[in-house]
């Protein structure tokens, strides 16, 4: 009986951690069949993620640190958009005024997503990080992982060399999160793949509501290449290295106050 209330209570703020990429495929879903005289499909859907956003911050659903942390992402995924649009791997087709050399400014928001996500979750279940790498380690290895994204185009993909180095260096890193008053724990790496994979699979689904589209999918939509995982999955240990990155810096600031209270 036990278990099964933490799954009821884990599903729950599960859900919750998930109102703002919620919102974004249904407005994708409603805005594929319902059209507004006078207003582009893509600045309504970014017009609907603006108001989320503000909403979600009014109703305390999200706090000022967690809106910094979700800017930072939409202006990271922004500019991988920009670039991928450029190199051919995906387009916009629609017309819309906020658009910026071929790429709809909401499609940042799709980034800002995930980090709205993990930030909400990390407070609902209390995460915490066991073993956690040096920042002579993880910084690089993010910095590498994000470039690779820009570089393979014109030369070698590193993406199964930079996964092995993540597997060698995140090997004992494991996070730990409340549900209730039990703790539970997991491998990071694992955690990483299972983020990567449900975020594919919420790929598939954008796709098909026309949030962007594939060269492949130019004619009729299919699924996904399932190779799209490995890129999620890289893009979740960014995403994942400037949150833990973040939350160490605030809890630091505190201690540093008082370090200078002290010495005064």
């Amino acid at each position: 009986m036990k278990y099964l209330v933490d799954l009821i209570y884990f599903g729950y703020h599960q859900a919750l951690s998930c109102i703002f990429p919620v919102v974004i495929f249904i407005t994708l879903a409603v805005s594929k069949v319902i059209s507004i005289p006078g207003l582009y499909r893509y600045d309504f859907i970014l017009l609907i993620c603006l108001i989320t956003q503000y909403l979600m911050l009014k109703t305390k659903l999200e706090t000022k640190e967690e809106i910094k942390v979700i800017c930072v992402f939409h202006i990271i995924g922004l500019l991988l958009e920009l670039y991928k649009v450029h190199v051919g791997s995906w387009s916009y087709p629609e017309e819309a005024w906020a658009k910026l050399w071929g790429v709809p400014l909401y499609s940042g928001f799709m980034y800002a997503s995930v980090a709205s996500y993990i930030c909400q979750a990390w407070r609902r279940f209390h995460l915490r990080m066991h073993n956690w790498p040096k920042n002579i380690y993880t910084i690089p290895l993010g910095l590498m992982i994000y470039l690779n994204f820009f570089t393979h185009h014109f030369m070698f993909d590193f993406r199964w060399v930079l996964t092995a180095l993540l597997f060698i260096i995140f090997f004992q890193t494991y996070v730990q999160i409340t549900v209730r008053k039990t703790t539970y724990k997991m491998s990071l790496p694992l955690s990483f793949f299972l983020i990567g994979f449900f975020i594919w699979i919420a790929e598939n689904i954008a796709t098909f509501f026309g949030a962007w589209q594939y060269p492949s999918q130019q004619d009729s939509w299919n699924l996904v290449h399932i190779g799209k995982i490995s890129s999620w999955f890289l893009l979740v240990v960014i995403s994942i290295m400037i949150v833990t990155e973040h939350k160490k810096l605030v809890a630091s600031i505190p201690n540093f106050i008082r370090r200078k209270q002290i010495y005064r």
